[in-house]
This record gives C-alpha cells, sequence and structure tokens, in this order.
C-alpha cells in the first residue's frame, strides 16, 4: 500500500495545489487557461513525441495484449458514450467527450509507475505495447467521433474533410506523428534542439496537473455527479474485468496480464480532460472524473494487486 500512496497522492496533491491557488485568488481564471493552453497545445505535444521517437516499435505491436486492452477500452467508449445520451439525456458532443473519459486510461502517469513498483521493471514491456498506440488511437477515435457529431447531416465529403483536417491540426497528433517520423526513418535530433524538448517534458504533467486543479474550481460537479460516478465506474471496473477475461481467452502471460490489468484500472488521464477542454464539452465531468478516479485509484489498485499476485 506505501508503493501506491508514495506514486498516487504526489498527483493528487499537485492537483490539490491548482484548487487551492485558484479558490484563493492567487491563480485566476485566465491564468488557468493559459496554462493548459501551453500544457495542450506545446508541453505535452513535446512529451508525446520523444515517447514515440525513442519507442522500440519492433516489441511493441504484440497484439493478444492489444487486443485484450483495446476491446476493453472501445467497449467503456461505448457505454460512456450510450449512457451520456441516452441515461443522462446529454447531446451528441457531450456525449462523445463522456465516452472519450471512459476511454483514454491514464496508462504513463499511473500504469507505468504503479507496474514497475509492483512487478519490477520487467514487468513493463506488455506497458509500452499498449502506449505505443494509446495515444494517437484513441485520439483519432475521439476526433472522428466529435467531428461525427458535430456535422449535423453535412454531406459525407464535408465531414471527412473536416474531420482529416481537424486531425492534422491537432498539436498532440501533430507531436505523434513527428515522433513516428523520426522513429521510422532513424533521424537524429540535434542534440540542443533534444534539450529544449526536454525541457517542455519536464514541465508538461505538472503544468497539465496545477492547471486541472484550477479547471476543478471553476466546474464543480453540482448535478453531475451520477455521470460521473458512471464513467469512473467503467474506467475502473468494467475495463478491467473486460480486459481480464478477453486474457484469459487469448491466453496473456502472467506479465501480460499484469501490464493489461494495472492500465486497463488507472483511472482516466489528463488527456481525457484536453480532450474535453479543446471541445468545450463536458469538461465538468472529465476534469472531476480525473480527480475523483485518481482518488479512488488507491482502493481499486490495490484490490487488483492482491487478485494478481
Amino acid at each position: 500500500m506505501q508503493a501506491l500512496i508514495d506514486v498516487i497522492i504526489p498527483v493528487f496533491l499537485l492537483v490539490g495545489f491548482g484548487y487551492a491557488a485558484s479558490w484563493g485568488g492567487l491563480f485566476k481564471a485566465e491564468y488557468v487557461d493559459g496554462l493548459m493552453k501551453f500544457a495542450q497545445g506545446f508541453a505535452i505535444p513535446c512529451l508525446l513525441f520523444s515517447a514515440i521517437a525513442n519507442l522500440d516499435l519492433g516489441q511493441s505491436f504484440n497484439w493478444p495484449i492489444l487486443l485484450s486492452f483495446y476491446s476493453g477500452a472501445f467497449v467503456c467508449f461505448a457505454l460512456g458514450l450510450i449512457g451520456a445520451r441516452v441515461l443522462f439525456k446529454r447531446d451528441w458532443e457531450d456525449a462523445v467527450a463522456i465516452g472519450f473519459v471512459a476511454l483514454f486510461s491514464n496508462s504513463v502517469l499511473l500504469g507505468l509507475p504503479i507496474t514497475e513498483r509492483a512487478f519490477g521493471s520487467e514487468a513493463l514491456t506488455g506497458n509500452y505495447a499498449i502506449i505505443a498506440i494509446h495515444a494517437p488511437l484513441n485520439l483519432s477515435i475521439g476526433i472522428i467521433g466529435m467531428e461525427l457529431a458535430k456535422a449535423h447531416g453535412a454531406p459525407a465529403r464535408d465531414v471527412a474533410r473536416t474531420i482529416f483536417t481537424s486531425t492534422i491540426k491537432n498539436s498532440l497528433i501533430i507531436g505523434i506523428s513527428l515522433g513516428f517520423i523520426v522513429n521510422l526513418t532513424g533521424l537524429t535530433v540535434p542534440s540542443v534542439l533534444q534539450d529544449a524538448i526536454d525541457l517542455m517534458i519536464r514541465a508538461a504533467l505538472p503544468a497539465a496537473l496545477f492547471g486541472l486543479g484550477g479547471v476543478l474550481h471553476r466546474y464543480k460537479p453540482e448535478g453531475d455527479m451520477t455521470t460521473v460516478l458512471y464513467v469512473v465506474a467503467l474506467s475502473l471496473v468494467v475495463h478491467p474485468v473486460i480486459v481480464y477475461s478477453v486474457g484469459q481467452l487469448v491466453d496473456l502471460s502472467t506479465f501480460e496480464m499484469r501490464s493489461a490489468i494495472i492500465t486497463a484500472a488507472s483511472a482516466p488521464g489528463i488527456n481525457a480532460y484536453l480532450f474535453a477542454n479543446m471541445y468545450g464539452r463536458a469538461k465538468r465531468v472529465a476534469a472531476t472524473s480525473v480527480l475523483l478516479g485518481t482518488a479512488a485509484n488507491m482502493g481499486s489498485i490495490w484490490v487488483w494487486l492482491l487478485i494478481l499476485s
């Protein structure tokens, strides 16, 4: 339990610092918006670029673990979208944003360190297989779903053009795409440029988490708690249960099962809020789900570690 606290509590505290600064008037709403713009538009794309550029793609496409993890993720996206639309009467654009929260696990900030602390660094191969396509695949699904929801009966050609334009202009997708180009071509990033990128990377997650605290102060959970609890249940319970079931069918190894389950059971990631913020949809649901999901992870991950051990 101490290892889990060491990993999760600092994340929770950093969000709390942002909340307290905003609540106390020390960090105004326009500062929060600027910080999130920096994190979403510049720092996190640098993080994604560097991660993909330096990834060993040869060992990253392990179809059994990918099938297990992403079958659960896609089911949760569908359940989140349909539940938001049918159960909570949200419009289609809100429903896509809410479905995306259920889709996007915190594979890096929580999945990696918890797996390493619990099972050792040799257990991380499966985590890297998932992470290699996690952001580009999920963001593509989210962008396509949102643009379709916004189309409102527009001609298919116009919708396809809008989806393509929105995708190639998205800063997160740009960072990922450039990372794949560098990885696949073997290009070497000049050391001076890499040092600058590394400085941006160090700021990415702290800035995003601190800014998220300010967002939480603005978007209080009144009226949305039922939706938030529904999404958190999909993320922390339904997703890992599906992964465990499919993993049994495709005969995942012990290490692969551990990586897939811990990643699936991780709370909604910061990109879930960044996506909602990018489109201005269901931001309160996304922000609160990230916070409550992260807090609930101290209990839910502990249960899964007991099962997996």
